[in-house]
């Protein structure tokens, strides 16, 4: 999308960004953080739906999400759409586009979002002067991998209940670790089209399996928002909900 006045706006400084004092990040120096700033060239708005990187792009930038939700997506020639995976505040958006000569991938808003932008050109200037922060944004890169290889377990070796549980589980404690959860519950904007599409079932077989999870006490909905109520509905949706999360980097 071409940049116009309504969709770039000035930003926090990095400094004072409050996503440096969530759970889900590690601390960085202050020699770090102005470093950072020093790349980052706007702030940009956009709504959701908008394109963030279409595929095919050949001059797609490097990004953090700093507030809304986006997914990562790949199309067939027929149009068919499998949803790679999902991307929360404070994820790096764009790695894989921005090293390649034309985006493999989209990119869409979900919701509407703020982005801090970071040119690519930009991005060898960290392996030349920060090698620490490039190692970060290396680990990133390996990260957003990770969490597709989950996302590929599931369709391969879960039924129906046990992909969408898993992914609930696992984007309400990426939003819980963001400060999003208050009372179990957060925004879950996302449709059945979406998750069907980012699990490899059809709608019919994803609408049933959701409204049988519901009833059976693993979360209820109202209002866009989904509330966790039993996530150790079975003990392996308890191993999922009790594992783990270290805190990761923030570029």
């Amino acid at each position: 999308m071409t940049d116009t006045a309504h969709n770039v706006r000035s930003g926090v400084p990095c400094l004072a960004c409050p996503l440096r004092l969530k759970p889900a990040f590690k601390d960085k120096t202050d020699e770090e953080v102005r470093f950072i700033q020093s790349m980052k060239t706007e702030h940009r708005y956009l709504p959701a739906g908008a394109d963030i990187i279409h595929p095919g792009q050949e001059d797609a930038e490097l990004y953090t999400l700093f507030s809304g939700w986006a997914f990562r997506y790949q199309l067939l020639p027929d149009g068919r759409r499998q949803i790679l995976n999902f991307l929360l505040p404070g994820d790096l958006v764009g790695l894989q586009a921005s090293l390649l000569s034309a985006a493999q991938h989209g990119i869409e808003a979900l919701t509407d979002v703020e982005l801090c932008v970071f040119p690519r050109k930009r991005v060898w200037d960290l392996f030349v002067h920060m090698p620490g922060l490039a190692y970060e944004v290396a680990w990133l890169g390996s990260r957003e991998e990770s969490l597709i290889d989950q996302n590929l377990t599931s369709v391969g070796q879960r039924n129906a209940s046990e992909r969408i549980a898993a992914l609930l589980i696992s984007l309400y404690r990426r939003a819980r670790a963001l400060g999003l959860v208050s009372d179990d519950g957060f925004r879950f904007p996302l449709s059945q089209q979406q998750l069907a599409d980012a699990l490899g079932l059809s709608l019919v077989h994803t609408s049933k399996t959701w409204s049988r999870l519901r009833k059976a006490g693993l979360f209820a909905i109202a209002d866009g928002r989904l509330t966790l109520l039993n996530p150790r509905l079975t003990s392996r949706m308890a191993l999922l909900y009790e594992r783990e999360m270290a805190p990761r980097p923030l570029i």
